[in-house]
């Protein structure tokens, strides 16, 4: 079984595949503190309360935006796996191609949704990532990460206008039933999600027209806010939560050729 982990800025979601199959998945918050001793008690814990086994896990891939959080992570699976895992990084030797002018500064999540949205659905797309940022992935067909955007993330926005006002009340956030609020945290919720999801048309729309193919890409959310803002997009055709699980699965397919966790080589 292969555990894989995409550890971005505000959360850490975890997915454990069984061939193809994604078997279970958790959300955990990032935590930059912990050591490798803690990791790996909550590792454990993970496995052991849905009563998968350790031993079955035979490989782990890694995706990180969070540099301090890398190292520990990749020495608590090693000690716990016996192997040493996969990270995925800019140097990579994926089938992709970073067409951009600064391809070292791109971050894991990215590459890793360049490289499962070509692979899934082989067509030009805009993978819209709804996390700590709101990144937009343009992906050609073939491969090749074309560049995007990367805007303020839904709930940093949120959290910087309960910050800055005195008066306005941290808020839960869900779709509200009408977009005219009566209630001051209605009011809130209104402005940071209806802001948010026509934030996300408009920047599509723009991409669109700059596109540089005739062919209409595919817009896809994911991301964990994505299954809330995506539904109140136009733009959004589809969401797919797991894109960048997926997309570590399917590179530490490639970049170890099937081979067990003992075989395993860095990158």
């Amino acid at each position: 079984m292969l555990l894989v982990f995409d550890v971005g800025n505000t959360e850490t979601t975890i997915g454990l595949f069984e061939g193809e199959l994604l078997v279970a998945n958790w959300r955990i918050v990032t935590e930059v503190s912990r050591t490798p001793d803690e990791i790996v008690l909550v590792i454990r814990a993970l496995l052991l309360a849905r009563d998968l086994p350790l031993d079955r896990v035979d490989g782990v891939a890694i995706g990180s935006v969070v540099p301090a959080l890398t190292e520990p992570l990749r020495e608590a699976c090693a000690g716990l796996f016996g192997a040493l895992p996969i990270v995925i990084d800019a140097r990579s030797p994926l089938p992709i191609t970073l067409d951009v002018e600064e391809p070292l500064t791109v971050g894991a999540d990215r590459i890793i949704n360049t490289l499962a949205a070509s692979r899934i659905y082989g067509r030009d797309t805009i993978a819209v990532d709804l996390g700590t940022a709101t990144t937009y992935d343009c992906i050609t067909a073939d491969g090749v990460f074309l560049g995007g955007v990367i805007a303020p993330g839904v709930r940093t926005s949120a959290e910087t206008l309960f910050r800055r006002t005195s008066k306005l009340p941290a808020t839960e956030l869900f779709p509200p039933q009408a977009v005219i609020g009566r209630r001051t945290e209605e009011c809130i919720r209104s402005g940071v999600i209806y802001g948010a999801a026509d934030a996300v048309d408009g920047i599509v729309r723009r991409i669109k027209a700059e596109w540089p193919t005739p062919r209409v890409p595919l817009v896809l959310a994911t991301g964990g806010l994505a299954e809330v803002i995506a539904p109140l997009c136009r733009e959004v055709e589809l969401v797919d939560a797991t894109l960048t699980l997926v997309g570590l699965r399917i590179a530490h397919e490639l970049l170890t050729g099937g081979t067990a966790a003992g075989d395993l080589v860095a990158t």
